[in-house]
């Protein structure tokens, strides 16, 4: 598009150039510069219209075309230049382009990564609650089941205990009751200490 613009103003920078020395060179000094371009093929009508063609004329003309030449060599060097000048500016903007997408490449390299990293560390979390909570279980487990089997004979002791004890108390009741009958089973028992 900028070589489209550029190419146009050039090609209209040309004919009024054109027309501007051709009116010079047949002898027209005061041409208003935009009518310029588009007088130019009223002017050579206008001036072949003329048949004084003199001498000074032909060597005004061999002028003009040196000058055109020089003025075309001028342009064809000027548009080269800015033709030179926008392949260098879209080389750079593509080398830009080229940083960005590395760099743009790097931190999606780089967030690949964290991703992996964040996604690795929940494994790692979530393996560490589960041991945790499988520890606590086997934990409260364990302390059931020592409980019970260090209870359990304790249990066991005290209900042999009781039943002895209880048996103990109606022998104690039944000797009682004998040696309320007997005086020598009385007076042996309160020589003990037991009545």
């Amino acid at each position: 598009m900028v070589q489209l613009i550029m190419k146009t103003l050039m090609m209209l920078f040309k004919m009024m150039l054109f027309g501007l020395l051709f009116c010079t060179a047949i002898g027209i000094n005061s041409v208003p510069l935009l009518t310029v371009a588009g007088s130019v093929p009223l002017l050579t009508v206008a001036g072949a219209a003329d048949s004084s063609f003199t001498q000074v004329d032909r060597d005004r003309m061999i002028r003009f075309e040196e000058a055109l030449k020089a003025v075309n060599q001028r342009l064809d060097a000027l548009n080269q230049r800015l033709d030179d000048n926008v392949k260098a500016i879209n080389q750079r903007f593509d080398a830009i382009n080229q940083r960005f997408d590395a760099v743009n490449q790097k931190i999606d390299d780089g967030l690949r990564a964290t991703n992996q990293r964040i996604d690795d560390l929940k494994g790692v979390i979530y393996v560490l609650i589960s041991v945790t909570m499988s520890s606590v279980l086997v934990i409260v487990g364990f302390i059931l089941w020592d409980r019970r089997t260090t209870l359990a004979p304790v249990v066991r002791t005290t209900r042999e205990l009781e039943a002895r004890a209880e048996k103990a108390e109606k022998l104690e009741r039944a000797i009682r009751e004998k040696a309320e009958k007997d005086p020598e089973l009385k007076e042996a028992l309160r020589h003990s200490g037991l009545l």
